[in-house]
């Protein structure tokens, strides 16, 4: 199992970002498919997540801002951030379970300064 991230980058506050995650070495449209973040001196929090059947789920502070979507045909799943805010800023990791065990990508820093 691979899960590659990329788009992150340094944003303005209330700009955009969007970040994409490939996934390979499982049957990605059967697998739910989360985003997490941990900025420095925090743990890592769960942000948001999509299933199988494109129900998403989002933690409290991204709501309305966030979106979290899913490509079964290029096995990618992407976190389009909007409206961002320096408290956004962390290391943004993609995650999945398989075989019992989660996996993660090697996450790609989002930092949202002036």
């Amino acid at each position: 199992v691979q899960l590659v991230e990329s788009g992150g980058g340094l944003a303005l506050p209330g700009g955009s970002l969007r970040l994409s995650c490939a996934a390979s070495g499982i049957n990605f449209r059967l697998n739910a498919m989360s985003w997490y973040r941990q900025a420095p001196g925090n743990e890592r929090e769960l942000v948001a997540t999509i299933t199988s059947n494109h129900n998403t789920s989002y933690t409290d502070p991204v709501k309305g801002r966030f979106t979290i979507s899913r490509d079964n045909v290029r096995r990618t799943v992407y976190l389009q951030m909007n409206s961002l805010k320096p408290e956004d800023t962390a290391a943004y990791y993609c995650q999945t379970l398989f075989g019992g065990r989660p996996y993660w990508g090697q996450g790609t820093q989002v930092t949202v300064s002036s």
